[in-house]
């Protein structure tokens, strides 16, 4: 199978002239951004700008809220004793250490559970609920899981067990029959906001259980905890889940980011040290890139509940020990991620060009298929499906394109499963192994069905065409208003042609990584290009680059630099 060779640059269409005039005090190319993400109404440029949303929405609107809040409720009354049932991403984790610091608050018996990777795979198992059960736990709540996990709460119901879903997957063909189910993807939902983190829904019904003992106190001693002091675990979880930094999340993780940089929680601020991450520089570029990795690190390669317990502690000694233990762990996993991915690679050699990528091995770590797949899918763009075969049953991870929507591809090929889901972009399976070759035959055959004829070439949204003379540090402070940036609000991107390079090399350990002198004529501009190192020597004195501008500090230099995300020779022109 062939390498991705090229991407294609796609323009954004300029805003009419009449709409620019409309937002004299902006700068045009931050109203065309903004006008390419469809904020074009003045109320709408001035909340964005601001971080601010038409008003946060009351999480009783979320379907099934009053009755989750209803048993909640009775339960912390009885004393009864609750478990929050996490996954061990970074998203499951945070959500599951805001619900238990909620419910503890609240004079709660609480505990965490988060299943181990490896041993129980992702979501509500039954072996884990019978412990559960045994251990006198008479509710569970679950974060970021349970929506499809009908059999499981079944089964927990048998054991005289309540199950509160709190989720944020999609939907399968029935709900299961819990106390509650909050989920904003149903499909009776009202709630305006679909696109909330699992931490997120976890939030709002910490939210509505708060506004609810404020209304009509559960317990008699005064409760230590605002809706604020929870929104930073919002921020992290959000980010490092990868949904869309619009609307409400937008909202949510604007606030949370004032308060990680405050860093009043010892985790994450020993968290932020061992990155090197300094108070007041956190920013889902932070999150995204080395913060939510090293939390995700623990659920990868031993438990979750490392990176629960630096969450939920109050000594920074702890925090200290845990921090260190994470990163570790994320070094670990960023060598074996390499190791896997080529020899991932080794199986796509071998077979002939396919819609899909499909790889499996028992020397696969199951806490790395998901990242292998992702960067699959970089490399071939392709759908990608990367399997950990185990005795008797294999746990893949799945990766896709916006051309095909993964999860509906594995609801196809639900009978060959023994469970799945997750997003158009992102899933997780379990199947038996002697399903494996049918699963791989199913999942290739609906994607050349689907993406036959389709040219698979990735693309580059460009939010306009431009001189490099407009880059400036005034722009630059205007551009930051658009953060946080991430998913389905990239940082903008833009595009200058026939631009003069005056030098060229290769840098990093590997020289994986591209070193420019850019000019516009008169000024000379530092640029970078990770992992295009393969260029260096090979381009002609005249480029057009797509870059993002940002600021570049070095040995207490600061400077503008351009972050090139694609470059070609200027006579080719921009396709």
């Amino acid at each position: 199978m062939n390498r991705v060779s090229g991407k294609r640059w796609q323009v954004a269409p300029p805003a009419p002239a009449t709409h620019r005039a409309r937002f004299p005090d902006l700068h045009p190319l931050v109203v065309q951004v903004l006008y390419n993400r469809g904020v074009t109404a003045p109320e709408d440029v001035t909340a964005f700008l601001n971080g601010e949303t038409a008003g946060e929405t009351n999480p009783f609107s979320l379907a099934d809220m009053p009755a989750a809040i209803t048993r909640l409720r009775r339960a912390l009354r009885k004393g009864e004793s609750i478990a929050v049932y996490g996954d061990f991403d970074a998203d499951g984790v945070s959500a599951t250490a805001l619900l238990v610091q909620t419910i503890r608050a609240l004079g709660g018996d609480v505990r965490p559970y988060i299943p181990h990777r490896v041993d129980e795979g992702y979501g509500l198992n039954k072996d884990a609920l019978t412990r559960l059960a045994a251990d006198g736990v008479r509710l569970v709540v679950t974060v970021d899981c349970g929506v499809r996990s009908v059999e499981e709460i079944a089964h927990a119901r048998r054991l005289g067990m309540d199950v509160i879903v709190t989720d944020h997957h999609s939907i399968g063909d029935e709900l299961p029959e819990a106390a509650a189910v909050v989920d904003p993807k149903r499909t009776d939902s009202r709630y305006p906001f679909r696109e909330l983190a699992g931490v997120g829904v976890a939030y709002k019904l910490a939210q509505a259980l708060l506004r609810s003992h404020r209304q009509t106190p559960i317990v008699a001693h005064p409760v230590r905890l605002d809706e604020d002091d929870l929104i930073d675990l919002v921020a992290l979880g959000t980010v490092a889940d990868m949904v869309p930094l619009l609307g409400e999340n937008r909202y949510l993780v604007h606030r949370g980011l004032e308060r990680l940089n405050r860093m009043e929680r010892p985790g994450i601020e020993a968290l932020c040290r061992q990155a090197g991450i300094a108070p007041g520089r956190v920013n889902a570029t932070a999150i995204g890139f080395s913060l939510g990795p090293r939390v995700n690190a623990a659920g990868r390669l031993a438990h979750a509940l490392t990176a629960y317990n630096l969450l939920a502690t109050d000594y920074r000694t702890e925090a200290d020990k845990l921090a260190a233990d994470l990163d570790r762990l994320n070094r670990e996993r960023q060598r074996l991620t390499r190791e896997t991915q080529e020899r991932a690679r080794q199986q796509i050699r071998a077979a002939e060009d396919s819609y899909l990528i499909f790889a499996a091995g028992d020397d696969f770590p199951a806490g790395v298929v998901g990242l292998v797949a992702s960067r699959l899918v970089e490399e071939f763009y392709r759908p990608a499906v990367v399997v950990e075969v185990g005795d008797e049953v294999s746990r893949g991870s799945a990766r896709s394109i916006p051309e095909f929507h993964i999860t509906h591809a594995l609801d196809e090929c639900a009978d060959l499963l023994i469970r799945h889901g997750g997003h158009a972009a992102a899933a997780g399976f379990t199947v038996s192994n002697d399903r494996l070759d049918d699963l791989a035959h199913c999942l290739r055959t609906l994607a050349a069905e689907r993406l036959a004829g389709v040219e698979l070439t990735p693309t580059l949204t460009v939010d306009a065409e431009v001189e490099l003379s407009q880059m400036s540090w005034p722009l630059l402070r205007e551009l930051s208003r658009l953060e946080p940036c991430g998913y389905a609000n990239p940082q903008p991107l833009f595009l200058s042609r026939h631009v003069r390079l005056l030098g060229q090399r290769a840098v990093g350990s590997d020289g994986k990584h591209l070193k420019l002198l850019l000019s516009d004529g008169s000024t000379v501009w530092d640029g970078i290009a990770f992992r295009q190192g393969e260029w260096a020597g090979k381009l002609p004195d005249r480029v057009d680059v797509v870059y993002h501008l940002e600021k570049n500090e070095w040995n207490g230099t600061v400077r503008l630099q351009l972050n090139v995300q694609d470059i070609r020779p200027a006579w080719e022109g921009g396709r």
